[in-house]
């Protein structure tokens, strides 16, 4: 059951530090060799331009429903073609790894393996913002909703504002910490889909440390 909390406006969280990550990861993608890509970069920053003008539009029509939901299932669907891109490029590069070892430098290995780790975490901190407690509009809006995380402040309300609300740092940072301890730390996932969703985030980038950097760092190493 879903009920608005009584006595606090509405407030919305601004857009900018998410503009950047998406922006961070567009050029990630566009910086891989051409050869590796699974889309041209034109693509990339066209999808991205939309991403960011229904962001925009969200901001200056002050959060409207409407606008909310057509950013939130933008959003959504760039998460799909990021994720997908990013996981075109991790199978390439095993593959390679495999089967055409001379094909790829370590070099290339190093810097395309780094790409992907951090697209990795970029792609999930962006995904576990815009679901989480039905996303950034509910959230501004005081609506109580079942979360999928819980964080540490609402577990300790002394230690954060009159009602604290997660912002999208609070989900890059975990994100950063799935990719790198492989498991939750200070937020606990609540949900089948926040567990299910943060092994598949912790898979991706076992595999990119494991196999793709180490093989890189090895034949630099040699």
């Amino acid at each position: 059951m879903v009920m608005k909390e009584q006595g606090q406006a509405p407030s919305f969280e601004r857009r900018w530090p998410i503009a950047l990550t998406i922006l961070a990861g567009l050029l990630l993608l566009a910086a891989l060799p051409a050869r590796i890509k699974m889309f041209p970069s034109w693509v990339s920053f066209a999808v991205g331009i939309v991403v960011l003008g229904s962001m925009t539009a969200a901001a200056l029509t002050r959060a409207r429903p409407r606008w909310l939901l057509i950013e939130r299932w933008i959003t959504l669907l760039f998460v799909v073609f990021a994720g997908a891109s990013m996981l075109a490029t991790l199978a390439y590069l095993v593959r390679a790894m495999v089967f055409r070892p001379t094909e790829v430098t370590g070099l290339q290995l190093l810097t395309s393996g780094i790409a992907v780790w951090v697209t990795n975490v970029l792609i999930f901190s962006l995904l576990y913002w815009q679901i989480d407690r039905g996303g950034p509009g509910a959230r501004g809006g005081r609506v109580s909703a079942l979360p999928d995380w819980l964080f540490p402040q609402v577990g300790a309300p002394e230690s954060a504002p009159p009602g604290w609300q997660p912002r999208f740092v609070d989900y890059l940072s975990l994100g950063y910490s799935t990719a790198t301890a492989f498991s939750a730390t200070e937020v606990a996932p609540m949900t089948s889909r926040a567990k299910l969703l943060m092994m598949l985030e912790s898979t991706i980038s076992l595999v990119t440390l494991v196999l793709v950097a180490s093989r890189a760092i090895n034949i630099l190493g040699n």
